[in-house]
């Protein structure tokens, strides 16, 4: 039997992490007896993102920036993780808060789990650049490590508004009714493409074939209902490297009006 190392990267704390995603790779495991695969968690995106720059784990869920700094690393894509409809930022504040445009945040404070969260920093961002925001100069951008960490800070008052993405605001619902209860999602991003799943270059081709097979047929099942229910994740899709050029075009925008994906202000 053969290891294999699976990162994932910080869609929820490590804990949680653990808690959605053990089941799924506990499926593959019984499915493909000859791999053992070890999930691994991640403490921040910088983090994941030197795990895979140094082609240390053998598969990665990546965001789809992250797709694209991976493929230079020598990754491929396989698959996509969830609807690509899903794929947007979204804005939370308090029920109690009255703000209604964005331009209104002038001289607040938003969170966000990371400068290299796509759907949940760079897609707010740009969101806010459109409807008239300097982003460097007219609000306060606090990156706060995690999905949940940025709703909390919402909810503790911390800051005006949190950015996150629909799949974490979901399982904050469905885990912390009581806080959800006071907070209230105000604006949302326009799609783009979700997450993927790639192997590294030197992954065996017939063991990532069985994978893509178990991911994409994994809903057919009351057991794979189950798992993908668990995660908050729709479906799994085929995918390719082509698929994610899209990211690499709004990067470039983004970029040249934003700010560099790399450079926060924190």
């Amino acid at each position: 039997m053969v290891a294999y190392r699976l990162a994932i990267h910080p869609l929820h704390n490590p804990q949680k992490l653990f808690e959605y995603y053990q089941p799924l790779v506990d499926y593959i495991n019984k499915k493909i007896p000859e791999i053992y695969i070890e999930l691994e968690a991640s403490r921040d995106y910088p983090t994941f993102e030197k795990k895979f720059r140094n082609r240390e784990p053998d598969l990665l869920l990546p965001n789809p920036w992250q797709t694209l700094q991976a493929m230079e690393n020598g990754y491929r894509v396989i698959a996509m993780a969830g609807d690509a409809k899903d794929f947007k930022g979204i804005f939370i504040v308090r029920k109690d808060n009255n703000i209604k445009k964005p331009i209104e945040l002038k001289g607040k404070s938003v969170s966000y789990p990371a400068p290299t969260a796509l759907a949940a920093a760079i897609m707010p961002q740009y969101f806010l650049y459109s409807n008239g925001l300097d982003i460097n100069k007219d609000i306060e951008n606090i990156y706060v490590g995690s999905q949940e960490s940025s709703i909390m800070n919402v909810y503790l008052g911390n800051v005006t508004v949190g950015a996150t993405w629909p799949p974490p605001w979901r399982l904050f619902q469905r885990y912390s009714p009581e806080q959800a209860k006071q907070l209230k999602v105000i604006w949302q991003t326009p799609s783009l493409i979700n997450n993927s799943v790639m192997v590294r270059d030197d992954f065996p081709i017939a063991i990532s074939n069985k994978i893509q097979n178990l991911l994409v047929t994994l809903r057919e099942s009351t057991e794979g209902k189950t798992i993908i229910s668990g995660m908050e994740t729709s479906l799994f899709t085929m995918a390719k490297d082509a698929d994610y050029d899209v990211v690499r075009e709004y990067i470039k925008h983004f970029e040249a009006n934003v700010r560099s994906v790399e450079t926060s202000n924190d």
